[in-house]
C-alpha cells in the first residue's frame, strides 16, 4: 500500500485490549494523514477478519509514528543522526539500561550514542535494546516542519 509498519504493540489486559499499529509512507517526503490511517486500518482489519490471530474483543488503533517516534529499526538510528534519543536496554552495558544522548548514526550492528551530559561515547547493540525513542526538541520539530 506504500506505507512502511513502524511498530506492532498489543497493550491492555484481556478486559480493555488495543493492537497499535504505527505506520508511515514508504516514501520519507509523503506526511501521514487522517485518510492514510483510515486505510490501513480497514486493511489490517480485513485481514484480522479472514485471520483471527487475537483471542478475545481488541481495539484496533493505527496512526503516524510522530515526530518523537519510535526507533525500531537499525536504519532509523541512521535517518536520525545528529537528534536525540533515549535508549532502554535488555541487558546492562556499563551498569546501566537507559541511557539518552544524541545519535551519531550506526556501526555495523550498533547505534553511536553521545551521552553529552557525561561527555562520553557508546556503542549498544541493536539486538539488546527493549525501546528507543526520538527525544521531542526545538531542533526536532524543526527539522519535522522543514520536512527533514
Amino acid at each position: 500500500m506504500g506505507f512502511d509498519i513502524v511498530r506492532v504493540m498489543i497493550t491492555g489486559g484481556d478486559e480493555r485490549k488495543t493492537l497499535q499499529v504505527m505506520a508511515e509512507h514508504s516514501d520519507l517526503t509523503e506526511i501521514m494523514t487522517v485518510e492514510n490511517c483510515s486505510d490501513i486500518s480497514r486493511a489490517i482489519e480485513a485481514l484480522l477478519d479472514v485471520e483471527d490471530p487475537i483471542s478475545g474483543a481488541f481495539r484496533l488503533e493505527v496512526s503516524s509514528a510522530g515526530i518523537d517516534r519510535p526507533l525500531t529499526r537499525l536504519s532509523d538510528f541512521q535517518r536520525f543522526a545528529g537528534f536525540d534519543a533515549r535508549v532502554e536496554m535488555l541487558i546492562n552495558v556499563d551498569g546501566r539500561r537507559r541511557f539518552k544522548g544524541r545519535l551519531l548514526g550506526v556501526e555495523g550492528e550498533a547505534i553511536h550514542l553521545d551521552l553529552e551530559e557525561e561527555e562520553a561515547e557508546v556503542y549498544l547493540a541493536f539486538q539488546d535494546m527493549s525501546r528507543a525513542k526520538l527525544i521531542l526538541t526545538d531542533e526536532l520539530i524543526a527539522a519535522a516542519q522543514a520536512g527533514g
